[in-house]
């Protein structure tokens, strides 16, 4: 088992958009695509993350999922009703959690409602995990209403802090908390996201909270919204610089996020991650 890249997207341009997005997609994106980019940089396996504006309709995630003969898993944007057959079948095509896209929401939805707490139960059974993305600073009460259903969180791009408060955001203090507890795990990916912030004091207080066991890597290709300004070695290059120590380099791309997504690991196999 080589690298794996944790948050990555399968786009369309003519697929149907959701009315409530904040983005779109500005160019079609496939399975076959993504696939090459890994092979170009020695990455063996990826995490396909639903992009909220397809809303509920995971057919295109779950399409490329199915061509990719096991080397990619997939968290899937579901209503909170969704009866627990469907996660069940989802996950025989390797859907393996749930995103929560709650960025740039007026209001977010009640995560201690029967729906919520269904749905996570639900996830928990199934050996899912809930996947959150929102501003950093409303994670402070939103986390843990998640963490109290006994489900495990993914925290994507380093959790968001608010740039003007940085590491003493009190939603990043309840990501370190949730990291050290051992049920959240955390992103280290879109650093462009960040209104400007370094995010190196993201990772050193994160390694210091939980330690590589708790993070996993991703590119966040293909940039949406800023594909002009990115590239994947940049996002190779930028976990080096992070991360200079190889062996703690070497459990978030590869230890920690293949137990986390379950992917099957082989014998005789060596870290591809250049």
């Amino acid at each position: 088992m080589g690298s794996v890249d944790s948050h990555a997207h399968v786009l369309r341009r003519d697929a149907p958009l959701a009315p409530d997005r904040h983005s779109v997609p500005k160019r079609d994106c496939t399975v076959e695509e993504y696939l090459s980019v890994l092979d170009a940089h020695g990455i063996s396996h990826g995490v396909l993350t639903a992009p909220s504006f397809y809303g509920t309709d995971n057919s295109l995630l779950l399409d490329a999922l199915d061509r990719a003969a096991g080397r990619l898993r997939g968290t899937v944007i579901v209503a909170p009703d969704i009866e627990r057959e469907a996660l069940a079948a989802m996950s025989e095509r390797g859907a393996v959690g749930v995103r929560l896209n709650w960025f740039r929401r007026s209001s977010l939805p009640d995560v201690a409602s029967t729906d919520y707490q269904r749905l996570f139960a639900s996830l928990r059974d199934l050996g899912w995990h809930v996947e959150i993305y929102v501003e950093g600073p409303l994670l402070a009460d939103l986390l843990p209403k998640i963490r109290e259903s006994g489900v495990h969180v993914v925290v994507d791009h380093f959790g968001s802090p608010d740039p003007a408060r940085g590491v003493a955001c009190a939603g990043f203090s309840e990501v370190l908390n949730a990291v050290r507890a051992g049920d959240t795990w955390v992103k280290l990916s879109a650093p462009y996201r960040q209104g400007g912030a370094d995010v190196q004091r993201y990772v050193d207080a994160l390694l210091d909270a939980g330690g590589p066991q708790q993070l996993v890597w991703a590119s966040d290709w293909p940039f949406v919204s800023h594909e002009d300004e990115v590239t994947y070695r940049d996002c190779v290059d930028w976990l080096v610089e992070w991360v200079p120590d190889e062996t703690t380099r070497h459990a978030i791309l590869a230890d920690t996020p293949v137990e986390l997504f379950g992917f099957e690991t082989t014998k005789n196999t060596e870290e591809a991650f250049p």
